[in-house]
């Protein structure tokens, strides 16, 4: 399956907005899963979230950010590499985009209040 928004020749191109609707007063939203299937015999596939490059500009953003709670503990975030059963388990890898006129970018992690 393919969505793809409209090509944008002169100005911005369209966007793709995949979400739930919001919940009942006495239910949750509902959820999103991108997922590939399991393979027997090779690898599965990947899932890959990227932005395009910018010629004459700042390249775009990935954000990924979870939701406040107001009447509870705000949301967790995982980030799990794969586990193996007969080899070595999958690595977990964070980079700072490279700068090659100046310095690269920073890595911060942190922890509020």
């Amino acid at each position: 399956i393919r969505i793809s928004s409209g090509e944008g020749t002169a100005t911005t191109s369209g966007a793709v907005v995949i979400r739930s609707t919001n919940g009942g007063t006495a239910g949750l939203s509902g959820s999103l899963f991108f997922s590939t299937g399991t393979s027997k015999d090779s690898n599965s596939g990947s899932v890959y979230i990227v932005t395009g490059a910018a010629t004459a500009g700042r390249a775009g953003e990935v954000v990924a950010s979870v939701g406040s709670g107001t009447s509870g503990a705000g949301g967790d975030m995982f980030m799990n590499a794969g586990r193996s059963t007969s080899n070595t388990g999958g690595a977990v890898s964070v980079s700072s985009g490279e700068g090659t006129a100046t310095t690269s970018g920073a890595v911060v992690i942190r922890s509020l209040n």
